[in-house]
């Protein structure tokens, strides 16, 4: 019996990948949404409390209106809405299916989707739509790997009557420490630079900000944690030389996230400085003809390039251009 050949694979079943497959699905295009964990893994994973970034509207997918209570979609919001569009279009999707690599079989001209359950799928063409947000960015010390310190948050609930250190300035470092405060918590951030990053979201910012002039929550700039041990951790920084030693319960290392780069370049696509792939800026096809990528994964370690928000249009791109023969 031979096996199913799709069209199109798409690698990953978050909103860039889902808005590839309604592409490919309103142009009579079969194929398959192959994703490692639930529907919309990254954004189940994001902070019980979070709010978006973006304005609904600008998150939409599928011209499916995105309807909100406030102007920025919460977490929960976000997750019914994707389900519900993925329902709409009835997308055909395989999810905690974890794909290992891709192969071109040059003489057959197909590509081989290899999981790590050892399934095999066959396609013409494989969509890249895998994001950014599985593989935290390291810090590279001792002790960043012990039980109390953890490279995601979630909810502030465990950490309550603790002390808690954050490193990270930007966005996830910034929400969290707001989020810690006001459940009780003693915070002191840890941030490399001498500000928070000037992509951190302008309407929080203020209120961090106060809260560390009342001397509510802690922050070391130009520091970088040199150590991590069970109940302290070790700071250098620009003022003093010598390394100082800051209690902590639990460390939060919120310093940002990578694609997964050992993925893409066991598929065989090149990468360039900062983990941007090689690729054509029009098409959005790699090295290997017939795989593409589109959403965040096109912008390497620059996560403040690509969101949803501009992301979500790369299918159009991708599918017009496999229409007109750049991906047979």
């Amino acid at each position: 019996m031979n096996p199913k050949i799709y069209d199109i694979i798409i690698i990953g079943a978050g909103p860039c990948g889902l808005a590839c497959a309604i592409e490919a699905q309103s142009e009579g295009l079969s194929y398959l949404v192959l994703e490692k964990g639930a529907l919309t893994e990254s954004i189940r994973k994001y902070p019980i409390a979070m709010q978006f970034f973006s304005t609904a509207e600008n998150i939409e997918i599928g011209y499916i209106p995105f309807s909100t209570v406030a102007g920025r979609a919460s977490r929960v919001e976000a997750l019914q809405y994707y389900r519900k569009v993925s329902e709409f279009f009835r997308l055909n999707v395989q999810l905690y299916t974890t794909v290992s690599h891709v192969t071109k079989i040059e003489e057959q001209n197909i590509i081989e989707v290899h999981s790590t359950q050892r399934e095999i799928f066959f396609a013409k063409n494989v969509i890249f739509a895998t994001g950014y947000f599985d593989c935290p960015r390291p810090l590279g010390v001792s002790g960043e790997g012990l039980p109390h310190v953890s490279k995601y948050y979630d909810e502030p609930f465990k950490y309550v009557h603790k002390k808690v250190i954050i490193a990270g300035g930007g966005n996830s470092a910034v929400e969290c420490a707001l989020d810690l405060y006001r459940h009780g918590v003693d915070v002191t951030m840890i941030v490399r630079k001498e500000d928070f990053k000037p992509t951190a979201k302008y309407w929080i910012l203020p209120d961090l900000k106060n809260r560390i002039r009342e001397g509510k929550i802690k922050v070391k700039f130009n520091a970088e944690i040199r150590r991590i041990e069970r109940s302290k951790i070790w700071v250098k920084t620009q003022e003093k030389i010598e390394e100082l030693i800051i209690p902590a319960d639990f460390v939060l290392l919120l310093i940002g996230y990578t694609p997964d780069e050992n993925l893409l370049r066991n598929s065989g696509i090149e990468l360039q400085e900062n983990l941007v792939p090689l690729f054509d800026p029009y098409t959005h096809e790699t090295n290997i003809k017939g795989v593409y990528v589109a959403g965040t994964v096109v912008c390497g370690t620059h996560t403040e390039k690509i969101f949803i928000e501009n992301g979500r249009f790369d299918g159009q791109k991708i599918i017009k251009a496999i229409i007109n023969g750049n991906g047979e």
